[in-house]
């Protein structure tokens, strides 16, 4: 009987001792993973930015990873994709995180044909049942700060962000985004249809508008004309003549920066500036051409840079002494004086004050018109193109200017394509 019952008791206590074991294992479970047994259950869900600036700073966005499984992951990771219509230079898209404080650290991108693709530097843990969020942040810089590339355009990209397990998994979930890529866009209002030479100034107003999320940074504001023209800006209420610039690429093509070097411009902001110019005595008669642009990063170098152009204006020049519409019958003439000295250097004589405020990086070229895009590509580190913004076609001046510019890039040993494109 004694033993009979001891056995009775060793029974129970080992029948105890499994269930409790059970019991335990049980809640114990979800902490498999940690050595890999388990997988967890991943999902990635990116709110992107519907569109962002050609050449502009970058903007910022989230991505939220959530654990949806019964098992922890002691290292989650992110790697995106980034597709854009046109093979670009590998500077040309730019993509930034932070896991926690306040400094942006670079997810490395790699360029392949139209391709960019990278994982973030870094892995993260994650429970079961929980969700972290990385802040990101995405630019289309076309460059660097004062380093403009020929490096063709784009008008949209497509974002796609996937997440695995462990830094060598494979994905287990994705999620695809369409990110709309804008262009700033110059115009002139206002001009007058014919002007005298030797005679009174033309007036009208140089606009830049920026539609897109993106703030600019490191902007040129310019006028292109030839060499017969004298152009003027409004500036607290004073009237300043503004130096011709040029490389010696030989083109009768010249920038007169209309708000100095360097200027800013916020997201969904814009900026007026207004202008009169007039056309030396010994001007032939016959039509001249008036064209905004706006460089952004532009170097030492004039018209070098990633350069957006608008709609041209078209002049009737009338021979000295002839009478005609003018737009500014009070303004001065210009006087006659010696054609402007090609010159080297991007330092206008014009005041740089900005336009407006913010800070950054940027650079390269081209982007469209409503209905399609001119954009070039170069096998070398500098270039430029003039990207319409506000017109159908290539002005004489622009084709012009983009000759002009490519003449004096060959010097650096530069060869440029152009191509249209049209826009998705």
């Amino acid at each position: 009987m004694n033993t009979f019952a001891q056995r009775v008791r060793s029974s129970g206590a080992v029948s105890g001792t499994a269930l409790l074991l059970a019991a335990a294992g049980f809640a114990l479970a979800p902490a498999a993973s940690a050595d890999g047994s388990q997988p967890p259950k991943l999902t990635v869900a990116t709110a992107a930015p519907a569109e962002v600036g050609f050449a502009g700073l970058p903007v910022d966005f989230t991505t939220k990873v959530s654990n949806t499984g019964a098992y922890d992951t002691s290292s989650a990771r992110l790697a995106f994709r980034l597709d854009g219509a046109l093979s670009l230079m590998p500077d040309a898209v730019s993509l930034q995180y932070r896991l926690s404080g306040t400094t942006w650290k670079t997810v490395p991108l790699t360029a392949a044909g139209d391709t960019f693709s990278g994982d973030l530097p870094e892995t993260f843990p994650l429970a079961a049942g929980r969700s972290r969020t990385v802040q990101l942040r995405i630019g289309v810089p076309m460059g660097t700060p004062h380093h403009g590339d020929t490096n063709g355009g784009v008008s949209q990209l497509k974002l796609t962000t996937l997440v695995s397990n462990g830094a060598s998994g494979a994905a287990v979930d994705t999620d695809d985004d369409t990110i709309k890529v804008d262009p700033l866009i110059t115009g002139l209002s206002g001009a007058a249809t014919t002007v005298t030479a030797g005679g009174p100034a033309v007036r009208f107003e140089a606009t830049v508008t920026n539609p897109t999320a993106s703030a600019y940074a490191n902007l040129t504001d310019t006028l292109l004309a030839n060499h017969y023209a004298s152009v003027q800006v409004l500036r607290s209420g004073t009237w300043k003549t503004l130096t011709p610039l040029a490389s010696n690429a030989g083109e009768d093509v010249y920038q007169f920066d209309l708000s100095g070097k360097d200027t800013s411009l916020a997201a969904h902001s814009s900026t007026a500036t207004k202008v009169r110019v007039a056309y030396r005595k010994d001007t032939p008669a016959g039509k001249v051409t008036l064209e905004p642009c706006v460089f952004v990063n532009q170097g030492s170098i004039p018209l070098l840079g990633t350069g957006l152009c608008g709609k041209n204006v078209t002049l009737t020049v009338l021979a000295a002494g002839s009478t005609g519409s003018t737009g500014g019958a009070a303004t001065p003439t210009a006087t006659a004086s010696a054609t402007p000295t090609p010159s080297t250097s991007a330092s206008p004589s014009a005041s740089t004050e900005a336009p407006s405020t913010t800070s950054g990086t940027t650079s390269g070229t081209t982007s469209g018109t409503t209905s399609g895009t001119t954009s070039g590509t170069t096998s070398g580190t500098t270039g430029t193109q003039l990207a319409r913004t506000g017109s159908s076609g290539t002005s004489t001046l622009a084709a012009a200017a983009g000759a002009f510019v490519l003449a004096g890039a060959g010097a650096l040993g530069v060869v440029a394509l152009r191509r249209r494109r049209t826009r998705a």
